[in-house]
């Protein structure tokens, strides 16, 4: 049987919020490992903490926006290479920095990692995973430092309300009410929400609690948000 490819959005606020989270990268490997019975796993990492500090760095000492993405990518490629060595992945391999490469390494091995594949204005590893969801015609799993998308940020607001399910349509909105800035901290960028939007690309976004992937890769009941044809 032909394993069925499955797109998952790494964010790097589960990585390295600060330091590295090692309980929470234990049990994904648990999760990731044990489903490659059914599946392959594209994993896009984001750049978490260490890419905001280089933004950071580069914004005050008056660098343009070009240069603090590009600082960005670099820490999504370190986290991917990272997380390889996490799932005791062959060292030399390395990982893939085209869609072309991406491609040719999926055909050979269940679980692969990247971070960023190539500079595109206006854009997150989030939007690297749609483009790839889009490529493989699969759905895409966003992971997150929220249980799930809300109507405002709940690690701000207390009484933040969770949203289970939303359209595609109304996400896009709720997106570019943000102006993009290289580091931003939502859910899913402005780009992936236009991707996801325009090729009706299924998705999810869920938290920390690995259960949740497991029984939605399982199709079993989980909390999540889902975007799509609503």
């Amino acid at each position: 049987m032909r394993k069925k490819v499955i797109v998952l959005s790494l964010g790097g606020s589960l990585i390295i919020p600060d330091g590295i989270e090692i309980s929470f990268l234990k049990q994904f490997r648990k999760t990731i490992l044990k489903n490659t019975s059914r599946y392959k796993f594209i994993v896009v990492c984001g750049g978490g903490n260490i890419a905001r500090k280089y933004i950071s760095a580069l914004r005050n000492i008056g660098m343009n926006e070009t240069f603090q993405s590009f600082a960005g990518i670099s820490a999504t490629r370190m986290n991917a290479r990272f997380m390889s060595y996490f799932f005791n992945q062959n060292q030399e391999r390395g990982i893939p920095h085209k869609m072309r490469e991406l491609r040719r390494y999926i055909k050979k091995y269940d679980i692969v990692f990247c971070g960023a594949l190539e500079y595109k204005p206006h854009q997150t590893s989030d939007s690297t995973a749609a483009e790839i969801a889009k490529r493989f015609r699969t759905i895409f799993i966003n992971l997150t430092n929220v249980a799930g998308l809300h109507d405002k940020n709940p690690k701000e607001h207390k009484d933040a309300k969770f949203i289970p399910k939303i359209s595609w349509k109304d996400f896009d909105r709720m997106a570019n009410r943000i102006k993009f800035k290289p580091g931003q901290h939502f859910v899913l960028d402005q780009s992936a929400s236009k991707i996801i939007r325009k090729n009706k690309i299924i998705t999810f976004i869920l938290g920390q609690n690995m259960n949740q992937l497991d029984n939605l890769l399982k199709n079993k009941k989980f909390k999540g948000t889902i975007i799509g044809n609503f």
